[in-house]
């Protein structure tokens, strides 16, 4: 995770080094006036930024500060990221923004056990102890295709309603309280695919973020053609693109503009593999002498998308047109609980 911690005192510039140092796995920066500390030119500016750029914004303050310094820049919650409000004696650790999809409450509980501290959660569910879809979400690698949905879902189990569950996938472990597998008015619905009928009258629909996308081109392909092609293939399958985790290739189309493009088109990271790591991938595909002769390798696309997801299951075998080539390939995933 990419962090920004503000702090405004000097108590609260040396809690927040504290901070910093429970945090070792993530990328931390440490705003502050002070010698030591980042610079930043206004409040404002802080937020402005912190908000788009960042996974987690903390603040060591007042929460009324908080408050005003990100309400211009609260967008939505698949896009907001963790704002949390700790006071600068390290007392309480306040959950403000994201809870669940941004990972605010799970960030608040993680860092008021280690400064021994209080954690301030409010979401309803969390507070009842009730089944949170979009948090579940959020830490199984699922997008939430259809945000309203999410308050039905917890609403009714907030009642004591008993909702259903849909999965195109393996379900493992022990169903949360109030989830089962029949039919009912309210329920989750768990697949890469668009299109689908609707199992419940109301469904929460998740996209688990696990099809890979394996493509080569020729050196100077134009980028539109191949995003545009690419996602004509991806609508062909019905395949939400929010299901896509990244774009493979071949590590000789490192600089090809239209690769990158693709990626960027998705929002997802972009990973080159060696014709030798291409060749130590197991499975059936189709071979090219050509392609052999020029990358060192006999397939690039459908052995990069096989590599990528952990071989996987094959959505789409090598396809080609007008010298692009594609392939795609799924995650071996569960539902797991």
């Amino acid at each position: 995770m990419n962090i920004s911690i503000i702090a405004f005192t000097d108590r609260g510039r040396e809690l927040s080094r504290r901070i910093g140092a429970h945090l070792p796995e993530d990328t931390v920066n440490l705003y502050a006036k002070a010698e030591g500390f980042l610079p930043y030119s206004s409040l404002r500016d802080f937020a402005q930024r912190a908000m788009a750029e960042d996974d987690a914004v903390i603040f060591v303050g007042a929460t009324g500060i908080a408050v005003r310094a990100i309400a211009p820049f609260v967008r939505r919650k698949d896009l907001d990221p963790a704002v949390l409000v700790i006071d600068e004696n390290g007392r309480f650790v306040i959950s403000l923004l994201s809870g669940h999809i941004g990972g605010a409450n799970r960030l608040a509980q993680r860092l008021a056990q280690q400064l021994h501290a209080i954690p301030v959660v409010t979401t309803a569910t969390d507070g009842r102890g009730v089944f949170a879809a979009d948090q579940w979400a959020a830490e199984h690698r699922c997008t939430v295709r259809n945000l309203r949905a999410i308050q039905q879902i917890s609403g009714a189990l907030l009642e004591g309603e008993s909702v259903g569950l849909h999965s195109d996938f393996p379900i493992t472990g022990t169903l949360p309280e109030g989830v089962v597998l029949d039919t009912r008015e309210n329920g989750i619905g768990i697949s890469i695919y668009q299109g689908e009928n609707n199992p419940f009258p109301h469904t929460l629909w998740l996209t688990p973020q696990i099809v890979h996308v394996g493509v080569g081109c020729r050196r100077n392909t134009s980028p539109e053609k191949l995003v545009t092609w690419a996602r004509e293939q991806l609508q062909a399958l019905q395949i939400d693109p929010r299901a896509v985790a990244s774009v493979a290739s071949i590590d000789l189309k490192q600089d090809e503009p239209a690769v990158h493009r693709l990626a960027e088109q998705w929002q997802v990271p972009v990973v080159f593999y060696t014709a030798q790591q291409l060749e130590q991938v197991q499975g059936a595909f189709p071979p090219s002498d050509f392609v052999r002769r020029t990358t060192g390798t006999d397939n690039v696309c459908q052995r990069a998308a096989a590599k990528a997801a952990g071989n996987g299951t094959c959505l789409l075998e090598k396809t080609a047109q007008d010298g692009m080539t594609i392939s795609m390939y799924c995650e071996d995933w569960r539902t797991a609980f």
